[in-house]
């Protein structure tokens, strides 16, 4: 056998070596890995157990608890059973009792209604009245206790109300009359004119009393040189005339030369400058009053109330004096402080032009601001200050006030003795003219009208009314400036003698 035979068997041999021992390795691994398996499949089936026991115990518990609540159910079954059986029980006898309280009510209100037209027939023939007059007269008392009461309650309010308005509105009127400070005299027909030296009078008079002649005669005032020592006097009823005149003459005094062709051109010349005074009266008031952007024609027009006055006061002093009312009152009471004392002093504006156009002078004056520019609520304010149409701002209400006031103040207007005297007594008489009236007294200078009733005529409940009618009265049938109060006073008095 060569040597290459014996290589491969050898080769073949060792080849199978290796492969057995390969193999009992391999067995060797397997009996291990059966080994372990077998433990686990020990192990698995111990839990298994386990878990199937517990399954069991688990199956055995849901049994009890299924059955003690097929118990519970039977139990509460049997508890909604005779609950049920226990309303309808207490039902059963619910509706017994109310059958029996309702036989009981109709018996006693059968007895009460027997009882009530028994009484009811003993009341009427004890009476002699019937139920109806009965029931007709119990009516009538209760609504005029009702009535009474009702207007008991009124008169409180009013007079709480009443005692509150007066006490904010006088504080807030005498605020803004604190404020102000214009002069207490009245407009007089006379210019005092002071002279410059003493000799200066003897020019005015001329030689022969030529200059002061031609003067009055141009002029058609009265120089009064005599009346005060170092002044010369202007009188006259037109203001217009006297306005001049002044002028006139204080130029010829500021000139030297008195005569009389150079009093003609004096004359000439202050007759020339009556547009220039006028819209110069015109812009002073507006400043002094705090309005502006005023249209030029409205200027003008104001300018010319210079002129103008009312019971003695100076219409154009009088719009000046409004506003500046008027704007404190806006300010204490939180109204537009602007719109007021523009309406207060525009609201005059017509007198102006009442002898040229048809209409009261606020419907004039109001036509006029409108055309001019002016808002609606200063146009109101001008329209509504005598009441002629309704104030539709609480501004135009405040002019109103503004007017009154400085109508009103002392020293701002004056009347003559017989015109006072006779409206002082068509007063009294139309007061005196009311039903139940038994004298009428006016007082505080026309502005207040106490009135005393006969009290068997007049009760308590109808005094305020009889003092409204009366006001109302006084409203519709006399022109007077300002207001009048009507205090209307029922007095009884009751006296015994002892003895």
């Amino acid at each position: 056998m060569d040597s290459g035979a014996i290589a491969t068997i050898v080769g073949l041999l060792g080849a199978c070596l290796v492969a057995l021992v390969l193999v009992l390795v391999a067995r060797r691994e397997a009996g291990v890995q059966r080994a372990r398996a077998a433990e686990d499949v020990a192990s698995i089936k111990a839990d298994a157990r386990a878990m199937l026991s517990d399954v069991e115990r688990r199956e055995r518990r849901l049994t009890e608890r299924e059955q003690s609540l097929a118990a519970d159910r039977t139990e509460v079954d049997e508890l909604e059973r005779r609950a049920r059986a226990d309303a309808e029980s207490a039902a059963e006898a619910k509706r017994a009792g109310a059958r029996t309280l309702e036989d009981a009510e109709r018996a006693a209100a059968q007895r009460a209604a027997d009882a009530e037209r028994a009484a009811l027939v003993a009341l009427e023939s004890a009476t002699g009245l019937t139920a109806e007059d009965a029931r007709a007269e119990l009516t009538r008392r209760i609504v005029d206790q009702a009535q009474n009461d009702a207007a008991a309650q009124v008169r409180r309010a009013e007079a709480q109300a009443r005692r509150t308005a007066e006490a904010r509105a006088r504080r807030i009127v005498t605020t803004a009359v604190q404020r102000l400070a214009v002069p207490t005299s009245t407009q007089s027909p006379l210019t005092v004119l002071p002279l410059p030296s003493d000799e200066m009078k003897g020019r005015i008079i001329g030689k022969e009393g030529r200059n002061i002649r031609s003067f009055e005669a141009l002029t058609g005032v009265n120089v009064l040189v005599d009346d005060q020592p170092d002044a010369v006097v202007l009188s006259c009823f037109d203001t217009e005339r006297r306005e001049v005149a002044q002028v006139a003459l204080e130029a010829l005094m500021a000139d030297g030369r008195i005569h009389p062709q150079r009093i003609e051109q004096a004359y000439a010349e202050a007759l020339a400058g009556a547009d220039e005074r006028t819209d110069a009266a015109g812009h002073d008031a507006a400043e002094r009053a705090g309005v502006g952007a005023l249209h030029p024609a409205l200027v003008r027009t104001l300018g010319r109330l210079r002129l103008r006055t009312s019971y003695g006061q100076n219409v154009l002093e009088h719009l000046v004096e409004s506003a500046q009312l008027a704007a404190a009152l806006a300010a204490e009471i939180g109204a537009d402080v602007d719109v007021t004392r523009r309406g207060a002093f525009l609201h005059d504006l017509g007198k102006a032009l009442t002898a040229e156009v048809p209409g009261t002078h606020a419907a004039v004056g109001a036509d006029l601001a409108r055309r001019h520019g002016e808002s609606a609520v200063v146009v109101n304010a001008i329209a509504a200050h005598h009441d002629e149409v309704p104030a539709e701002t609480v501004e135009a209400v405040l002019v109103q006030v503004a007017d009154s006031i400085s109508a009103a103040r002392p020293g701002a207007r004056r009347e003559e003795l017989d015109q006072y005297v006779e409206r002082i007594d068509k007063l009294e008489q139309l007061v005196a003219a009311h039903a139940g009236v038994r004298r009428a007294l006016a007082m505080s200078a026309g502005r207040e009208v106490r009135v005393v009733v006969e009290p068997s005529e007049v009760d308590d409940y109808a005094l305020p009314q009889l003092a409204v009618a009366i006001a109302r009265h006084i409203e519709a049938d006399l022109a007077y400036p300002g207001e009048i109060t009507v205090t209307v006073v029922r007095e009884i008095r009751a006296s015994a003698t002892a003895g």
